[in-house]
């Protein structure tokens, strides 16, 4: 091993809002945030695992285009579609048109792809 996994970084234009849709997507807490920095914990402590940072020009990815790389994603388990779509559309996601009978696409409100999964037997 060469390391372990710090932090996954997310590059947006608005740290705080992004941070907030995720904190409620994954059940997450805001640990710290300035203008232009954001940090996610588990529920009840532990070190941030996700973290957010402003960027000035922020070019959003492009589902499921190439022209813009997606530059990362989240897969989220989830035990019910459809009581999980209406819940991430009502937090600010969008349908990115992608779904198959294991997973379904959403684009956060900063435009990165995510997609909600089934759990696999």
């Amino acid at each position: 091993m060469i390391g372990t996994l710090e932090l996954l970084l997310i590059d947006c234009p608005e740290p705080q809002q992004l941070a907030r849709f995720y904190a409620e997507l994954i059940g997450a807490e805001i640990v710290g945030f300035d203008p232009d920095w954001a940090e996610l914990a588990p529920p009840g402590g532990g070190r941030p695992l996700i973290a957010f940072q402003q960027v000035d020009h922020y070019t959003a990815p492009r589902w499921p285009s190439q022209d813009g790389p997606q530059q990362m994603h989240l897969d989220v388990k989830v035990d019910d579609f459809d009581v999980a779509e209406a819940a991430v559309l009502a937090l600010g996601a969008t349908k990115a048109g992608s779904e198959t009978p294991t997973f379904r696409v959403y684009l956060d409100p900063a435009g990165h792809p995510f997609c909600l999964i089934m759990p696999q037997d």
